[in-house]
């Protein structure tokens, strides 16, 4: 299925969308955009640094700093930062000397492998697709549409799953019931793609972002830890919050535009695939497979509260003032809670399915999983290495520190400038697709910038995701665009790119717009983000290493 979206590339496209296309496939490879970003970054550095650039920094910074931050950043006692050339002596021995530490300590690096050597073996034992078709296929008419978007946004767990299997799968299940079928796509994509970062608990999403964000944080204060439950109430608001819209959107704008469906129950007069069929019962090894995994599921979950709240204690730390620190251990232990859960999962509802039959098809998941993972790992490596020479050079924390008093300058309220953090987002998202590449970009700069500021690196993480989600639908450069315009013409042959895009604009502008003001209500209310995770950030108080 996945090999469809190369067959065509879709039509050009004049007006905006037009030059947005034009504008992105313009621009080089993510991997590249890093390349020539360091090649600018050695540039300027050595410039600067001829000029003799400086920042005095404020007593509240140099408190943040502690003394290994001042030894880190060669801030002597007159609390002077100056700009660090790349070309200098001691940076050219960090780059070459450090070259295979600086990727292997890139923070999102391990997070994400980890997690999908688990979630790898659940999508191809059919985990996560079978449950997607149990999810959806018995829901009832008038239920249709919050159901596929619920399922959509929860299937974001999934990865790829919830493009290649739910998106088409909703195309049947709408025109089986009478309605039609783009407007079951369309609520498919809008909600596995605008609805990226809704959820009812964090996934390998959150992993993936907050290894960017710990490595803006260690630019200020590399004691401060971020975990990836840092946004879990703030992303179930977003799932509250996008599930009317797309619900409405599909049912009472996007559905009547598109007409009375008599086209049939499905493209062709017959299915493209059996496996789309939402009206096919679950085979008995499916339903097996999938009892197994709810028992796996169980399983680990109680394996993690008796770690916590059982004798010993591994995963609470009881020497701790308060409840929210006390838990910090099962937090930092999320990763590896996901990776033993999508693990646990997938294995038993692959031996129950009959897809696993010996451990070395479970072996060979994970290697294809790992397969899977080779063009970030590329990606990484030029990643981790500009967030890296951004701070030798020193220029990540000049920028942040000159950041944060041009805004305070400003007079802008905080949560106004997270909220336009959100809109800045968006509008790059129209022309760079990678998440883990837009915020790698942007969180050296916004995360520090805004930890001075009294923000916490998971309230800039949360603008950024609201930004990262909403426009994915509008944007012709989304990796998966033309991949739906094919299950689009499936239906209707001749279903071209501008249609798909009119049809997703309304959503894409509604949540982007409501998860504005969402942003813009929670920083204002001061609501916490997560466990332990709240919108302000607290300095320490005392200098240390």
């Amino acid at each position: 299925m996945a090999s469809e979206s190369t067959i065509e590339h879709p039509e050009a496209q004049k007006g905006i969308l037009g030059w947005i296309e034009r504008t992105g496939n313009a621009l080089p490879d993510p991997v590249f955009i890093f390349f020539y970003l360091i090649l600018a970054l050695v540039v300027i550095s050595v410039a600067l640094a001829v000029l003799g650039v400086s920042v005095q920094l404020s007593s509240e910074v140099l408190t943040g700093l502690g003394e290994s931050g001042r030894a880190r950043f060669g801030i002597g006692d007159d609390g002077v930062i100056s700009v660090a050339s790349l070309l200098s002596p001691a940076n050219l021995q960090q780059l070459l000397t450090q070259m295979p530490t600086t990727f292997t300590h890139f923070h999102p690096l391990g997070y994400v492998l980890v997690v999908m050597l688990g979630a790898g073996v659940a999508e191809r034992a059919g985990l996560f697709g079978t449950a997607m078709r149990a999810g959806v296929r018995n829901a009832p008419k008038f239920l249709l549409t919050p159901v596929v978007a619920l399922i959509a946004m929860l299937g974001n767990h999934a990865a790829d799953a919830g493009y290649v299997v739910l998106i088409p799968l909703a195309g049947v299940l709408y025109a089986a019931a009478g309605r039609h079928p783009i407007a079951g796509i369309a609520a498919a994509f809008a909600g596995v793609s605008g609805g990226f970062s809704a959820n009812i608990a964090p996934g390998q999403l959150d992993a993936l972002l907050f290894g960017i964000t710990q490595a803006g944080v260690d630019l200020i204060n590399p004691a401060y830890e971020v975990n990836i439950a840092g946004n879990t109430y703030f992303i179930i608001g977003l799932l509250v919050f996008y599930l009317p819209i797309i619900w409405f959107v599909t049912d009472r704008m996007i559905e009547p535009r598109l007409g009375k469906w008599t086209g049939g129950a499905a493209p062709g007069g017959a299915m493209a695939d059996e496996n789309d069929d939402p009206t096919a019962p679950l085979t008995p090894g499916q339903r097996k497979g999938l009892a197994w995994a709810g028992f796996a599921t169980l399983g680990v979950v109680a394996l993690w509260a008796f770690l916590t709240v059982g004798p010993g204690t591994a995963l609470y730390d009881d020497s701790a003032p308060d409840t929210v620190t006390g838990l910090r251990p099962l937090f930092q232990s999320l990763v590896a809670g996901f990776f033993i859960l999508f693990l646990a999962a997938g294995t038993a509802y692959g031996v129950g399915a009959g897809t696993i039959k010996n451990h070395r098809d479970l072996v060979d998941m994970m290697s294809k999983a790992m397969g899977d993972m080779a063009y970030y790992l590329v990606l990484a490596f030029a990643a981790a290495h500009f967030v890296a020479m951004f701070g030798w050079s020193n220029l990540g924390l000049i920028t942040a520190v000159t950041g944060a008093g041009v805004i305070e300058s400003s007079g802008l309220p905080l949560p106004m400038v997270l909220a336009l953090l959100v809109l800045l987002t968006g509008f790059i998202n129209l022309f760079v697709g990678s998440a883990s590449a837009k915020w790698a970009l942007l969180a050296p700069v916004f995360v520090p910038m805004f930890m001075l500021l009294g923000v916490s690196p998971e309230a800039t993480t949360a603008s950024y995701r609201v930004g990262d989600s909403a426009t994915n639908i509008i944007t012709p450069l989304m990796v998966y665009f033309p991949l739906i315009l094919v299950f689009a013409r499936r239906w209707i042959p001749g279903f071209g790119l501008g249609s798909l895009t009119a049809i997703m604009v309304p959503y894409s502008m509604l949540m982007l717009l409501f998860g504005f003001l969402m942003m813009l209500g929670w920083v204002y209310l001061g609501w916490p983000l997560g466990p332990g995770a709240g919108v302000e950030y607290v300095a320490p108080v005392v200098n240390g290493g």
